[in-house]
């Protein structure tokens, strides 16, 4: 499946239509523990770029935002019992949000992870 990245550190896996959206674990790093979560519900049409979800952490809180447009079809439930999933497993069990892609020619305009690789490094 491929893993796809954008500069705001969100990550999206695809797999046919349907994608697979959270945060980094960079991201997870620079907002330290996280406390608190909130996923968009099913059936929320999200745009490209807009606010998808937020996460605080005991040093901030922080927008999720889509990375493609599309119509949520699960938000991670796991995430309001148990926030600190994001700490554990940014890019697995902690996991935001499914979507629905509407256009999946959006993809082309983000990173893969060599890309998101260099863009770390360029960050310091």
């Amino acid at each position: 499946m491929p893993r796809y990245f954008t500069s705001e550190h969100e990550w999206i896996e695809v797999e046919g239509s349907s994608a697979t959206i959270g945060i980094t674990d960079h991201a997870q790093e620079q907002l330290g523990d996280i406390v608190f979560v909130e996923v968009p519900g099913p059936g929320t049409t999200l745009a490209k770029g807009a606010e998808a979800a937020v996460v605080e952490s005991v040093k901030a809180a922080s927008d999720v935002y889509s990375p493609v447009s599309g119509t949520v079809s699960e938000g991670n439930a796991a995430l309001a019992d148990e926030p600190s999933l994001v700490n554990s497993a940014a890019e697995g069990e902690g996991w935001f949000f499914k979507i629905e892609l509407s256009d999946p020619g959006e993809l082309s305009d983000l990173m893969d992870e060599a890309a998101y690789k260099d863009f770390l490094v360029e960050l310091g």
